[in-house]
């Protein structure tokens, strides 16, 4: 799988949403903030923002001091109003969708958007809330006990890994 073409299809439908209207973009840290960062400079978009979902997690208790170091590392920051805006939140992966859930919990707490889209570049499956991507890059399969990470290099481009779920 080539997270650079799905970064391409991602753009290119961007391109299309942004002829419909105005929206504010935010990414959720990390993977969806690094993907947000990149669309805005190629949207010619003036800003983004980026959300962290650190102290909104259900699973806080067992991330404990890795949620911590993300938290101080990218914090939540949007440089518009929340309110009556029309977002799109971006995020690398999509699997049960809690992170989602945590993400709607931090944005709703800067304010009340008129609308909220996901946009992704993979979409797994396996969702334990009801909650789905407006626009998917790709829907992809990758086993259980596997983990689908997004990696950056130093020139911004993307490419996936597989880790092993620990």
């Amino acid at each position: 799988m080539n997270a650079e073409l799905l970064y391409e299809k991602l753009l290119e439908n961007l391109r299309k949403r942004a002829q419909l209207g105005s929206f504010e973009l935010a990414g959720l840290a990390m993977g969806g903030a690094w993907i947000a960062e990149r669309l805005a400079k190629d949207l010619g978009l003036p800003q983004y923002g980026v959300i962290n979902v650190a102290f909104h997690r259900d699973d806080y208790a067992e991330k404990g001091m890795t949620a911590l170091r993300t938290a101080s590392t990218m914090s939540t920051y949007l440089p518009f109003d929340v309110n009556g805006a029309n977002m799109i939140l971006i995020d690398d992966v999509l699997l049960t969708g809690r992170t989602v859930r945590a993400a709607l919990n931090e944005l709703f707490d800067f304010g009340r958007p008129a609308q909220v889209e996901l946009m992704v570049l993979a979409d797994r499956g396996k969702r334990e809330l009801p909650i789905s991507a407006d626009f998917a890059a790709e829907t992809v399969q990758v086993a259980q006990e596997q983990i689908l990470v997004l990696e950056r290099d130093a020139a911004g481009k993307f490419s996936f890994l597989l880790e092993e779920r620990v």
